[in-house]
């Protein structure tokens, strides 16, 4: 019990520190430039341009709304924890707004506020969704989207509400470079809350077919201490059956395995890929969340 109530602290301690990253990213670098790059902070940057509104406000007013109609359609699905995260990405924007003020522009140039805005933005969206919480906006409203409209998946959905807050950004500024760089800021934000979220903790994993498994597989199991799966494989033109060797290790046995391989058998087909997490015995343990 006490270890779960500890859990608990950091997770809540990661979507602080998730939402701190966020709103430090809109203020300093996106929000001074017009920079939109989708979701409802996004549409919040558009919104304070057009109407003077403050982007904390704004981002309270259309998530509250979104949040309570998520519950209606979708259930329980989103909870205590994106409460939190709405409610404290907005109160830590207005931290920031009368620490910098709302007119303080760190830079001016477009290409580095999208770069810098992006990449910080894209942090702390991962730090929030590796503890478990959302921020709201397109996630909510893409599930919503899903929901009526089975054909459209959250993601596709997610990504035509982005997309269409990115142009009216340009034609409320009319120009369309701030589309472009929006557009800029969007990408480095999905692949830098992916990183966040993954990790460096990658793997890789090993599919080897050759005609001396036995060797290959014990070899593995000695050197490495790795297990080794053996799948049945038949090749369509001979028909011959063949096993095929399945083993997952981490980065830095890639090499050692690629040459044990070929130490025993220099004319074994190998095929790699990698995996972004692998939970079970000698690598991440499964997380008991009772």
């Amino acid at each position: 019990m006490k270890d779960r109530g500890f859990t608990i602290l950091i997770e809540y301690i990661g979507i602080v520190l998730g939402c701190a990253l966020t709103a430090l990213g809109l203020v300093l670098f996106l929000a001074p430039n017009t920079i939109a790059p989708g979701g409802v902070t996004g549409l919040s940057v558009v919104i304070q341009e057009v109407f003077n509104i403050p982007i904390d406000a704004t981002n309270l007013i259309i998530n509250i709304p979104l949040f309570i109609i998520g519950l209606f359609v979708l259930g329980s699905t989103f909870g205590v924890k994106t409460i939190f995260a709405t409610v404290t990405l907005s109160a830590l924007i207005r931290l920031f707004i009368i620490i910098f003020g709302d007119s303080y522009v760190l830079t001016g140039d477009l290409l580095l506020s999208a770069i810098y805005g992006g990449v910080i933005v894209g942090a702390g969206i991962g730090f929030v969704f590796r503890s478990g919480g959302t921020t709201g906006g397109t996630d909510v409203a893409g599930a919503i989207i899903n929901k009526h409209f089975p054909h459209f998946s959250v993601a596709k959905s997610m990504m035509i509400l982005d997309l269409v807050i990115v142009i009216i950004a340009g034609i409320i500024v009319k120009n369309i470079e701030i589309s472009l760089y929006s557009v800029v800021a969007l990408y480095i934000i999905v692949h830098m809350a992916d990183f966040v979220i993954e990790g460096l903790n990658y793997s890789k994993a090993f599919y080897i077919i050759s005609n001396y498994p036995d060797e290959i597989g014990r070899k593995i199991n000695l050197e490495l201490d790795r297990g080794v799966t053996i799948l049945e494989g038949r090749g369509f033109y001979t028909g011959e059956q063949k096993d095929v060797l399945l083993c997952v290790v981490n980065r830095a046995q890639v090499a050692k395995l690629k040459k044990l391989v070929h130490e025993i058998d220099d004319d074994a087909f190998i095929m790699v890929t990698t995996i972004h997490e692998v939970l079970g015995e000698g690598f991440k343990q499964i997380e008991n969340k009772r």
